[in-house]
């Protein structure tokens, strides 16, 4: 099986490394470096369809060579990295006239229809020569099979954060939780959930599934986790809720916060009775900030995105569908309205 990876969006800014303002609107960025259950989402993948198939080559093109690295870590030896005229080339001989058609308007960018196109597809398309073309921002299930390979598609961080809640759903059955973690007795696991390796629960806490914490994370005392996913290290202090979340690793929030419905990037630290608000006061669909333009989400409930290695001060407030853009210092007392 030969893996081709493709781009069939025609903008996916990364949610977390980079300002608006610094995206070249041509590249691809760095989403896939996101991790699911622990594990970036492109070793995922490739982990996925390495129990469903032989592989024997992936193709990258030569505009996300930057792949190569991410796969190398865990599929080393696997990837190939070829120029535009090449990957013509490839598709010609390997695929149909359709689905032709479809990747050489990938090659500069698609039109809204394409777009809608691969977010309704059920299966990635496999062609007759044992080819499969792979949608660089797409998430696989694990409960896919060769016949019915099974994916989610996501563009904007409000869908990302969907996708995680659904596979939160659908992969988390039972309660695992490593024999090296820690758990006091007063604390209530109420629902499935997955506590890995090193990970402190402290008196009183309630975590109320399906959750994921990570590698060496910490919740404090009295605190609410609920239908979230905490990567590596994350820490959690006193008293805090965190609810329908995202958090890339490393992250260090204080006592008495409320995160909700919102993404928090690597090495982010809140002050204390700071939040992300989720409701607009009219209860109207929250809109985000993205390409230069406000998009509605089409959700009522949608926080804020915290980008990597902000420091967020004592009683700040997010208002909904903010970003908080990379390398943020947010001073104490603010409302954060931008």
């Amino acid at each position: 099986m030969n893996v081709m990876y493709i781009n069939p969006l025609s903008t996916c800014e990364s949610f977390l490394d980079y300002d608006d303002s610094e995206i070249d609107k041509g590249s691809i960025c760095s989403n896939n470096s996101l991790s699911i259950f622990g594990k970036p989402i492109i070793s995922r993948n490739m982990d996925i369809l390495d129990s469903l198939y032989n592989i024997d080559k992936i193709v990258i093109p030569k505009k996300m060579g930057f792949l190569r690295q991410m796969i190398d870590t865990s599929h080393p030896g696997f990837t190939e990295v070829i120029d535009d005229k090449d990957y013509k080339k490839i598709i010609d001989t390997e695929f149909n006239n359709d689905a032709k058609k479809d990747l050489m308007g990938s090659l500069n960018g698609c039109d809204d229809n394409l777009n809608r196109r691969f977010n309704q597809a059920q299966s990635i398309i496999v062609s007759d020569k044992s080819s499969l073309l792979l949608p660089i921002n797409s998430i696989l299930e694990k409960n896919s099979s060769k016949k019915n390979l099974k994916y989610h598609m996501f563009r904007y961080p409000w869908e990302f954060l969907e996708i995680v809640n659904d596979l939160l759903q659908s992969e988390i059955k039972e309660t695992c939780i490593s024999n090296t973690s820690s758990i006091a007795k007063s604390s209530i696991i109420d629902g499935p959930c997955i506590i890995d390796d090193g990970v402190t629960i402290d008196d009183f806490a309630k975590i109320k599934g399906p959750v994921y914490i990570g590698k060496g994370s910490f919740i404090g005392m009295g605190s609410l986790i609920r239908n979230t996913m905490l990567n590596y290290n994350t820490s959690i202090g006193f008293n805090c809720e965190i609810g329908k979340s995202y958090f890339a690793g490393n992250d260090k929030i204080s006592h008495h916060n409320v995160i909700l419905d919102s993404i928090i990037g690597k090495n982010v630290w809140f002050g204390g009775y700071s939040g992300t608000a989720n409701v607009l006061l009219n209860r109207k669909n929250v809109c985000y900030k993205s390409e230069g333009r406000l998009i509605d989400t089409g959700k009522a409930h949608f926080g804020a995105v915290v980008s990597n290695n902000s420091s967020i001060g004592a009683a700040v407030i997010i208002l909904p569908g903010r970003k908080i853009p990379p390398d943020s210092v947010i001073q104490a007392g603010t409302i954060f309205e931008k």
